[in-house]
């Protein structure tokens, strides 16, 4: 029996054509009821898994919405910062899951898990990245395996202490150059009210300007301005469905096209995490005035009116209480997200691989159960004793990740902060403008939505 050509092809299209739909069908239906009745199983809640969203648009609406006005003058910010998320685990319980799309995503809030997800770096890997955030950047804090091993033993040397000791003198001059600026805005009147935010997004550029590349913010404008704008569009498009694609780990090397993008990974997450972390410690220590008075008599008694230095800084107690509280209540990254690379044990859970795996750092960091009720207080004393001592040994507080992929730049932020607020505090006394609207939102890291509106006084 002779067949014809367009017959043949017909066949062969309809067998693509159902092939694709089956392969549709499953992602879409098929595979996510089945991890539901997997994870349903094992004693976890959530809602039920909607087509094609999941929980994307009812998340959408709430951020949205919680970003439509300011909040009371609080520390209980994950009803604004986390909105679904938070009231997914008040609705649901620690013990809950959410639907990214098809995809489930456990919250994991126990520290004992919270330690197994951080430490078993190749079972929970970071998610499949949106094709468009390589260009905001990528690097190795979002490589995996051999290449993230490799990216991490080239780039370690460049943060080690002694490194970071030789960094200090152009910090101090581009604090030096901003604070030069404010001087001159307060001298007429001896007090200002001033938008800090913008300024502090620039020092930290122009810091991280120098110290790297030996060139001036001015000078790199462009760039960060660019970068901030990728930000926010990658914000957007993270709350739609993202279909995922292949991706090769293959070249373990650095080549040449890899060490810009390592340039602009520090260029973004180095002025981002000093940035949020020194405004957020300005307001806070504009609403506690006692705080602020503790830590400048610290300062003065440290340094008198010389120059911040190295070891000076690394005696300064009190301030450092002050800047782990500020990163418990105002964590620069509000969740940290993980894959579920192959089945995995975790604790009395089964995960599947392809599940996904949420740490909402900013619930963990405000749970009454692990740090008492007066968990969502500005209470710096908890850390006198330090991190372990506060968190019991447990981890409990991780504002810049934990395990062997923590933040490998956490010390060139604490340092940048502690000498910028040394400065700060030498110079000016700081208050809430009648301005200020407490407005924190999430651009990849922790922001103040409508600024940081504060009253400088020149002493």
């Amino acid at each position: 029996m002779e067949v014809s050509l367009p017959t043949i092809v017909i066949f062969i299209l309809s067998i693509v054509i159902l092939t694709s739909a089956w392969r549709a069908v499953r992602w879409v239906w098929l595979k996510p009821k089945k991890l539901e009745r997997c994870l349903r199983e094992q004693g976890l809640s959530g809602n039920s898994y909607r087509l094609p969203f999941g929980d994307l648009k009812e998340s959408s609406r709430m951020i949205k919405h919680a970003k439509s006005k300011p909040m009371n003058l609080t520390h209980d910010i994950a009803p604004r910062v986390l909105p679904f998320v938070y009231q997914t685990v008040k609705n649901y319980g620690k013990n809950s899951f959410i639907w990214m799309g098809p995809t489930p995503r456990v919250n994991i809030m126990d520290p004992e898990q919270v330690k197994d997800v951080f430490s078993k770096i190749y079972a929970f890997r970071k998610p499949r990245e949106h094709p468009l955030s390589k260009l905001l950047a990528t690097g190795v804090a979002d490589y995996e395996a051999e290449k993230w091993a490799k990216h991490r033993k080239i780039i370690n040397p460049a943060f080690h202490l002694e490194k970071l000791k030789n960094m200090l003198p152009v910090f101090h001059q581009s604090c030096k150059d901003m604070i030069g600026k404010w001087e001159n805005l307060v001298a007429e009147k001896g007090l200002i009210e001033l938008d800090v935010w913008p300024h502090l997004q620039n020092l930290a550029s122009d810091m991280i300007s120098r110290t790297a590349f030996g060139s001036s913010y001015e000078e790199g404008s462009m760039i960060f301005e660019l970068q901030r704008e990728q930000a926010e569009l990658l914000m957007k498009l993270i709350q739609s469905v993202y279909v995922p694609g292949g991706r090769n780990n293959r070249n373990v090397g650095m080549n040449i096209k890899e060490v810009v993008e390592e340039c602009k990974l520090f260029y973004f997450a180095g002025q981002e995490t000093t940035s949020v972390l020194l405004v957020w410690t300005l307001v806070v220590l504009s609403k506690y005035p006692n705080w602020q008075a503790r830590a400048r008599e610290e300062v003065l008694q440290v340094f008198g009116e010389n120059k911040p230095d190295f070891e000076g800084l690394n005696h300064l107690k009190v301030v450092t209480m002050i800047l782990y509280e500020v990163l418990r209540l105002y964590p620069p990254l509000a969740v940290l997200n993980r894959t579920v690379h192959e089945d995995t044990k975790l604790g009395n859970l089964y995960l599947p691989a392809g599940i996904g795996i949420s740490l909402p750092t900013i619930l963990v960091h405000l749970d009454s159960e692990l740090w008492g009720d007066d968990a969502k207080e500005f209470k710096p004393e908890r850390f006198a004793e330090g991190i372990s001592k506060a968190t019991k040994g447990q981890v409990s507080f991780f504002p810049f990740g934990w395990g062997p992929r923590i933040c490998i730049g956490q010390n060139f932020a604490l340092m940048e902060a502690k000498l910028v607020l040394s400065m700060i505090l030498r110079s000016f006394s700081l208050e809430l403008s009648p301005a200020y609207a407490h407005a924190p939102h999430s651009v990849i890291t922790l922001q103040p939505q409508y600024g940081a509106h504060l009253i400088l006084r020149h002493l």
